[in-house]
């Protein structure tokens, strides 16, 4: 939900870090690969207790999963291996965040293993709308090389979710409980949505 703006205001502030990029020789890709290497060391302070470490490993590891894209148009690199690595390694990363969880606080087992299942459906909706409103010929809202449609819990609600569990440990069964019930809610309204907007398809002109 919030993923949207944020996409909106990053390039506006990032050309220090694209350039950065550069004058290290690194590829978009690189770069992808890189934010999913910090964000399995963020996973791996979760599962030791690391709360503020695993905080400020996960939001450098988002920075760069959020500038990879944006360099890759820049430097005229943009590919549709690059749109498949981003993805891929997106859901891997947010995955490997609640392995660390379940490390860390194996008494919830259940609920993280609720929030995997959860993010397969949230993925193989998100993808299943994005595909078929392609399809259709509706107009795309961002610039992502892959079309995901829209939903409540993204990236950016990930990461506050993740953020508030460790900012948080002896609230978080009700704070997991909360983002649980978010990502049932998004691919019920995803669903919702789907139905809605693909059982007729657009007037052509």
């Amino acid at each position: 939900m919030i993923d949207n703006a944020a996409r909106a205001l990053l390039p506006r502030f990032v050309s220090p870090l694209t350039r950065a990029y550069a004058r290290l020789g690194l590829s978009p890709n690189a770069v992808t690969v890189l934010g999913f290497v910090i964000a399995a060391l963020a996973a791996t302070a979760v599962a030791s207790g690391g709360s503020f470490a695993a905080i400020a490993l996960w939001w450098l590891s988002r920075l760069a999963d959020g500038t990879d894209g944006i360099y890759a148009r820049e430097s005229g690199r943009a590919s549709d291996f690059g749109a498949y690595l981003d993805i891929v390694l997106d859901m891997a990363a947010y995955s490997l965040m609640v392995i660390g969880f379940a490390i860390w606080m194996p008494e919830l087992q259940t609920r993280w293993l609720g929030i995997v299942a959860l993010y397969v459906l949230c993925i193989t909706s998100a993808l299943a709308l994005g595909i078929q409103e392609q399809r259709q010929g509706r107009p795309a809202r961002d610039d992502r090389g892959l079309r995901l449609g829209a939903g409540l819990a993204e990236g950016g609600e990930t990461g506050i979710a993740y953020t508030l569990f460790l900012l948080f440990p002896g609230a978080i069964e009700t704070l997991s409980a909360l983002w649980i019930a978010i990502l049932l809610v998004t691919v019920i309204a995803r669903s919702v949505l789907a139905h809605r907007i693909l059982a007729t398809p657009p007037e052509r002109g």
